[in-house]
């Protein structure tokens, strides 16, 4: 079986994001993640480096690289050219790839991504989709955000908005043929077997953890997944 490093070696990302790390300590020093997670961006490309596959693995199966908000401020600063954000992402994939992702709180949260922000996007046009975004998911937008989906329409023409219009305009309706421009885009790129790989792991899990994981954003799993927070994940 081909080993883990040899398989980072074959991603871009990994290549273009890790020339010579000389443990400074300036990528730390700039990332917002390290400001609030017990997240060390320094440490990850420390890591890497090695080619140590038991540490690799932990890496890859641990919250750790889901951290990163890949801003990439760490590319702006590192002295050698080095840029953790890319390693990072390097190491999601492959971790996702390899099943890992689910054997980590931050890491199991794919399945929320992929049923939100993937799916608006094929199905919608837009990674952020109003319809989906109501306050059962997300009670902090309050009561008027309740309203504002009761009347849609009349809100956004007011602020000059072509809400499920045909034609140019803010929120506009998607045309079937862009939709299935970006549909294709997703099959090329291997992205819509990434979101199916995505599903049938978090699939397994949920038998693991005896849940029902449905196909929606309702299902116990998605849930569980979405609001868990073991709060051990910040700086003390």
């Amino acid at each position: 079986m081909e080993n883990l490093f040899d398989r980072l070696q074959k991603d871009i990302r990994f290549v273009e994001g890790l020339k010579a790390c000389i443990n400074c300590g300036t990528c730390t020093a700039i990332c917002p993640a390290a400001a609030f997670y017990n997240y060390d961006p320094r440490k990850i490309a420390m890591t890497v480096q090695r080619n140590d596959e038991q540490e690799l693995e932990e890496l890859l199966k641990s919250d750790t690289i889901w951290y990163c908000g890949e801003c990439m401020s760490c590319k702006t600063r590192c002295p050698r050219g080095n840029t953790p954000g890319l390693i990072i992402a390097a190491l999601r994939g492959l971790s996702q790839d390899l099943g890992y992702f689910i054997e980590s709180e931050k890491g199991r949260q794919q399945l929320a991504i992929k049923r939100t922000v993937g799916d608006w996007s094929v199905k919608h046009g837009y990674c952020l989709y109003l319809e989906g975004v109501g306050t059962d998911l997300h009670p902090e937008q309050g009561p008027v955000w309740d309203w504002i989906q009761k009347n849609w329409s009349e809100v956004y023409k007011r602020i000059g908005a072509n809400y499920q219009g045909d034609g140019p305009g803010a929120l506009r309706k998607i045309p079937e043929d862009t939709l299935d421009e970006i549909k294709r885009i997703f099959d090329i790129t291997g992205a819509t077997e990434r979101f199916e790989k995505v599903e049938k792991l978090s699939a397994k899990k949920a038998a693991e953890m005896k849940m029902d994981i449905g196909e929606d954003r309702t299902s116990e799993y998605f849930l569980h997944v979405y609001n868990t927070n073991s709060n051990k994940h910040y700086r003390s």
